[in-house]
């Protein structure tokens, strides 16, 4: 986080220009082709990354006042940067709803393959490894272990449920109480791991690093009001729901060009959870290049761990609301939402892998060489490529 973020006001400008191009692809184009799309879905993104900017402000200013280290700043950084997303998400869903849901969990494989990538950029000592931050060491890891146990065991199920013709049906499903006890359980874990997160590395302890230091900025430096944090974390939510309605839109545009043109689902699905996933790559670029490798390691681990426990579970609960109320057909004209498909079941199972290669990498001792980092890249390419080829 840099010292002048309270006063730069590039957000306002990001802000301005989505508007901007959202407005022209609603009141002057007239076409429903890709020039409709792309200005809706770049204008949505641009506007999603300014609220995304005002939540991080709203969340960097909290953390000032509260003294957390650089790592856990970042980690609750990248987690208000999810609200925006979260809403886009939501839009998403509505438009499309069995893509939103391979979308969610696309949005893991491509997180993994940028952590991968990323790993190769970190500063390495003589012998070619790069240090990890210790609350990534101490805690991502028991969140990949535990991801990559939730995906296969889901994945199986799935399998089963198709395999046995469960629920007497030939085309089986998940159904509304499915997705809601899913989202329920896999939130607690979220709950579970940021408590232990800030109760364990926020507190007095010994830094390993200049970034492990709280960051309560330079002396005479001026912290954000109370009513400034409020007013970040208000204002980023409400136009968060402008933008994300826009690419909400260029979802369904997207994908309803893409299948007209002869391309798979999977292959526009990959593009979407690359567009969804692009605030945080800006954020784990932008704080590489300041040398704050521990923010940019928090929102390249965060990109992986908060997708099966925020981000997943809270679009299965919406998909069961939005089928419940009506907003979304069920599957099977009772409650299924999720149907249980060759690419449904691989966007999930082939999460195991990943997971499992990663907390793997990170786990044993702290670091990261270079042959673990390029098995890492080389396996989450070819989950990507799989998916896109033959899911």
């Amino acid at each position: 986080m840099s010292e002048n973020s309270h006063e730069s006001r590039q957000w306002l400008w990001l802000l301005i220009g989505g508007l901007a191009l959202i407005a022209i692809a609603t009141f002057v184009v007239k076409s429903h082709g890709w020039l409709l799309a792309l200005l809706l879905g770049v204008g949505g993104l641009i506007v999603v990354f300014a609220s995304s900017e005002m939540m991080i402000k709203a969340v960097d200013g909290y953390a000032r006042r509260k003294q957390m280290n650089s790592f856990v700043a970042g980690t609750m950084a990248g987690l208000s940067s999810n609200i925006p997303e979260l809403v886009m998400l939501a839009f998403v869903l509505m438009a499309t709803p069995r893509i939103g849901f391979i979308v969610t969990v696309l949005t893991l494989h491509v997180g993994a393959a940028a952590f991968g990538l990323y790993c190769g950029a970190l500063p390495r000592d003589v012998e070619g490894n790069a240090h990890l931050p210790k609350p990534l060491v101490g805690l991502s890891t028991d969140l990949y272990a535990a991801a990559a146990g939730v995906f296969f065991s889901l994945g199986v199920i799935m399998l089963l449920m198709k395999a046995f013709a469960v629920r007497g049906s030939s085309n089986p499903s998940l159904n509304t109480t499915d997705l809601y006890v899913f989202g329920a359980i896999l939130l607690i874990i979220q709950v579970v791991a940021v408590t232990r997160l800030v109760k364990r590395f926020s507190g007095q302890h010994q830094p390993e690093s200049v970034e492990d230091v709280p960051v309560n900025g330079a002396a005479g430096t001026r912290q954000m009001s109370w009513s400034a944090i409020a007013a970040f974390g208000i204002a980023g939510l409400a136009v968060s729901v402008i933008g994300g309605h826009a690419v909400g839109e260029f979802a369904g545009i997207l994908v309803h060009e893409l299948e007209q043109a002869g391309y798979s689902e999977m292959f526009g699905a990959i593009i979407l959870s690359v567009f969804s996933a692009a605030g945080a790559f800006i954020m784990i670029g932008t704080a590489h290049f300041q040398k704050k490798y521990n923010i940019a390691m928090a929102n390249a681990s965060g990109a992986i761990t908060q997708v099966p426990f925020l981000v997943l579970p809270i679009a299965m609960i919406l998909l069961a609301a939005f089928t419940q109320t009506g907003v979304i057909p069920a599957t099977d004209g009772v409650d299924g939402v999720i149907p249980i498909d060759i690419h449904t079941t691989s966007a999930i199972l082939l999460g195991f892998p990943s997971m499992l290669v990663l907390w793997k990498a990170v786990q044993d001792d702290g670091k990261v060489n270079w042959v673990e980092t390029s098995t890492m890249v080389a396996i989450f390419l070819l989950v990507i490529y799989l998916l896109v080829a033959h899911g």
